[in-house]
């Protein structure tokens, strides 16, 4: 039986070369990250027309939301790791996203901070955040276990389940920003939670597709009782309950969640850096430090892109002539643009890789992080540009699409070989924990993307110098910072030892 056959067999059916289970997990991921965009597209609206809250305010909750979905995963990719398993934590975090979206949906209430339904609103936020902690690094960690460590397929694998995620990214903005801002703010976000239902219903249904991938690591350990009278995994869900209730309590302390975030950060990766210094042999300590390296980036990359949804979202709304064929487009539809970039964009790369790959010319994955570096402050650069050619007009709508065109070839340098990096370089025992770290760090970038929206002040239509000086600064900056990556490369290259990738799994 040739290789290719034998592999085909033990991963079950395959659809144009990849198993059967990636396309179970790009549909499942489509409408979760339908239903986390669509409520993202129309979030800083919600605060700032419904609730009435100022810019300032708004921008840091709205940091203090999107850093909290990303510091969860490292809580869910450890209970994973070590007694769900990544298909009941998928599961678990489907509901309760679902539910945090419908009770957005039913406590919108009348307009202003009234405070039973403002503390509704914090409430759904609340479980939309557990939800996120259990689903996002476990579906990611899901793709990985499909294939081999040194499969030539996994960047490409990771590609096309990136552009599933845009599927979703692109509609939910569409489909949400237009009932949100056009029929009712309940509309839009009970929208998103249909999107994570039907998510949930096909990851279920579907589930023999996974060929057994993603099951508890001790299936006997869930079924022992616990001091609270229940068996480990409902113990599990039930703690989950109760964080629901604890970040209930918080997040509506914007700053200081940002400080615990970054105490947080720096402890686990403490813990990384300890358990492989004092527990890896050389090689797989090397892989590790290579992957923090990655990590490192994130909290930059992420702090610029994630402009989008708060600072990039106010401008647009403001400052930039929307006006398309006659009809004046609502800013949060172009929350969807980025996404539909990628679904063009990524098939293409995913050849380009596999074709640089079978001409030893593919950059690695560091230098991919330097080229993703660069492509990001090159786009705010040119939105600049376009703003100063303006003058005193409204911005013209070009300029939008070519900085999100930039920052999808950006994120495409960034995000799906980040996600394949850390499935690669991971330990079997630590790959959930550093698959959590990786959003821990995207977390980062999220309140450190409230902290920069902050410093470019209101962006009041006619009044974008200080927007437009802040875009400058942090477009050099993430450029220059692009240039050192890329020298930096060949060192962190050595350091993955990809030669013996998967040597010791055939071993």
């Amino acid at each position: 039986m040739a290789s290719s056959d034998m592999m085909a067999a033990g991963q079950g059916k395959t659809w144009l070369g990849h198993p059967r289970g990636l396309y179970l997990l790009f549909f499942a991921e489509m409408w979760e990250r339908f239903s986390y965009y669509g409520m993202r597209a129309i979030l800083i609206f919600y605060l700032t027309k419904h609730f009435l809250f100022g810019e300032d305010k708004a921008y840091l909750l709205y940091g203090a939301y999107t850093s909290l979905v990303y510091i969860t995963p490292v809580i869910g990719g450890y209970l994973a790791d070590r007694f769900l398993g990544p298909r009941k934590a998928v599961t678990a975090g489907g509901v309760f996203i679902a539910i945090g979206h419908f009770l957005i949906a039913i406590t919108e209430g009348p307009g202003g901070q009234q405070p039973f339904f403002l503390n509704g609103f914090y409430l759904a936020l609340a479980s939309i955040i557990v939800g996120t902690g259990f689903l996002k690094a476990n579906v990611s960690v899901l793709v990985g276990e499909l294939y081999p460590r040194d499969d030539h397929r996994r960047d490409p694998a990771y590609s096309i389940f990136y552009m599933g995620i845009n599927m979703g990214g692109m509609l939910g903005p569409i489909v949400c920003g237009l009932l949100g801002e056009l029929w009712g703010w309940s509309w839009g976000f009970g929208a998103a939670g249909v999107g994570m239902l039907l998510g949930l219903a096909g990851f279920v249904w579907l589930k023999p597709w996974l060929l057994g991938k993603g099951e508890p690591p001790a299936p006997q350990q869930l079924r022992q009782r616990t001091a609270a009278g229940l068996n480990r995994e409902w113990t599990i869900y039930l703690g989950a309950a109760l964080g629901v209730v604890a970040i209930w309590g918080v997040i509506r302390y914007a700053e200081l969640l940002g400080y615990a975030l970054l105490i947080f950060s720096a402890l686990t990766i403490l813990y990384i850096v300890w358990r492989s210094v004092m527990t890896l042999p050389r090689v797989d300590r090397d892989r590790m430090f290579a992957a923090l390296f990655l990590i490192a980036l994130n909290p930059l990359f992420w702090g610029l892109f994630e402009q989008t949804g708060s600072s990039l979202n106010i401008f647009t709304d403001r400052n930039v002539d929307r006006s398309i064929l006659g009809w004046e487009v609502p800013a949060s539809l172009f929350q969807s643009v980025n996404s539909i970039f990628i679904i063009l964009l990524a098939p293409l790369f995913a050849v380009l890789w596999t074709i640089l790959d079978k001409r030893r010319l593919e950059p690695s994955s560091p230098a991919k992080f330097g080229i993703g570096l660069i492509l990001c402050g090159a786009g705010f650069l040119i939105l600049v540009a376009g703003a100063a050619m303006a003058g005193q007009s409204l911005t013209p709508v070009i300029f939008v699409f070519l900085i999100y065109l930039f920052h999808t070839m950006a994120e495409l340098c960034f995000s799906p070989v980040g996600l394949s990096a850390m499935t690669r370089l991971s330990v079997s025992s630590m790959v959930g924990l550093v698959m959590g770290t990786w959003f821990l760090a995207m977390a980062a970038g999220n309140f450190i993307a409230g902290l920069i929206a902050r410093a470019t002040g209101s962006g009041e239509a006619g009044n974008v110098t200080q927007v437009l000086d802040v875009y400058t600064q942090i477009g050099w900056f993430s450029v220059i910072v692009g240039g050192v990556v890329l020298l930096l490369s060949p060192f962190v290259t050595r350091m993955m030892h990809l030669d013996s990738i998967g040597l010791e799994e055939k071993a």
